[in-house]
């Protein structure tokens, strides 16, 4: 049976909406943008897909994107967020990551034609436990603990998915969140924070690394989770989309296998990377330039990075692949995009 409804895609011009974008239009659903006024990704954004501008801190400009033609039904997948690897606080990033999201849970509630919202946070919002504890899903989020929660990006995706979580409770909204962890993959048009070092490391522009982990997701496999949580995501539930833990030094070791790039000599163990990168803050900061390396980037390879997907898994029929496999496309498409030889 053909879906008939009309798919609401905020941030379809990012990594991660412009692959939920492509994903959907495979499945030969109507898919309606919100872009901002001016941006440049827009390009980006397929021709099938119809574009409606507007601003997620202007609420009023909001109301096109949701008015549908009578009898027609929609949902709305809000994956637009601003992404910051700056852990300060910033008005411009609640206002958009907070802000943004009363504004469309008001238009959801609004619409009684939009049946469903998904809501797109990261396990960055999740508090953080022990090292050697695995992170599932929470019934409640902490963003006002910031040993817990740590970093203005997480703080305010915390807070948005409570606000969600509340509109659920309080007001009846018929939504579930997701939260992705690292995004890896092709077609960053961006070229976000990890796909750069990607470059880094194949162009050995990295001659030291740093011990540590993270979590990356192939952003194919995200983006259809986060697709899957349309129908299959249960009302006031959370959803973590992540993957097995990855050292920088075996993600270097497959860049090298599989592109034969120059190999990191040495990787600073995390005490001492802390101190060189609080220095290099330091020094950066009085020069008014951009430290090469941050407390904040060494607190994230530290940090308790295993998260339990099982749920979504389960629910959602959530899947990942392999690392190797997902950095040969991103490699692929690096090099057909020009950015590397």
């Amino acid at each position: 049976m053909k879906d008939e409804r009309i798919y609401l895609l905020t941030g379809a011009a990012g990594f991660l909406g412009s692959n939920i974008c492509l994903q959907l239009l495979e499945k030969g659903v109507q898919v309606r943008a919100l872009v901002l006024p001016g941006d440049k990704s827009a390009k980006y954004i397929p021709e099938q897909v119809e574009i409606v501008y507007g601003d997620l801190c202007d609420a009023a400009s909001l109301e096109p994107f949701f008015t549908v033609p009578e009898g027609r039904r929609s949902v709305i997948i809000h994956c637009a967020s601003m992404v910051t690897v700056n852990p300060d606080y910033s008005e411009k990033l609640m206002a958009v990551n907070v802000g943004g999201t009363r504004n469309i849970i008001t238009q959801c509630l609004a619409h009684p034609e939009c049946e469903k919202m998904v809501y797109v946070s990261s396990t960055g919002a999740i508090p953080e436990l022990p090292a050697g504890t695995r992170i599932s899903e929470v019934d409640h989020f902490e963003p006002n603990d910031p040993e817990k929660v740590v970093g203005a990006y997480s703080q305010s995706k915390a807070k948005a998915s409570q606000m969600v979580l509340d509109a659920v409770r309080v007001m009846g909204l018929n939504a579930c969140i997701v939260h992705p962890s690292g995004i890896l993959g092709p077609y960053d048009h961006a070229i976000g924070e990890t796909t750069g070092t990607v470059i880094q490391i194949i162009k050995g522009e990295m001659p030291v690394g740093m011990q540590g982990s993270f979590n990356l997701c192939d952003v194919r496999d995200l983006a259809a989770g986060t697709i899957a949580a349309v129908d299959k995501g249960r009302k006031g539930e959370c959803y973590i989309l992540a993957n097995e833990t990855v050292t920088l030094k075996e993600m270097c070791e497959m860049l090298h296998a599989e592109c034969n790039c120059q190999k990191i000599a040495f990787y600073l163990p995390l005490n001492l990377a802390d101190k060189l990168a609080g220095m290099l803050e330091k020094q950066a900061k009085a020069r008014g330039e951009k430290p090469l390396m941050t407390t904040f980037s060494v607190y994230n390879l530290a940090r308790n990075n295993e998260f339990d997907c099982t749920k979504a898994k389960t629910e959602l029929g959530y899947t990942t692949r392999p690392y190797q496999e997902t950095l040969h496309d991103e490699v692929a498409w690096l090099k057909q995009e020009g950015l590397i030889d």
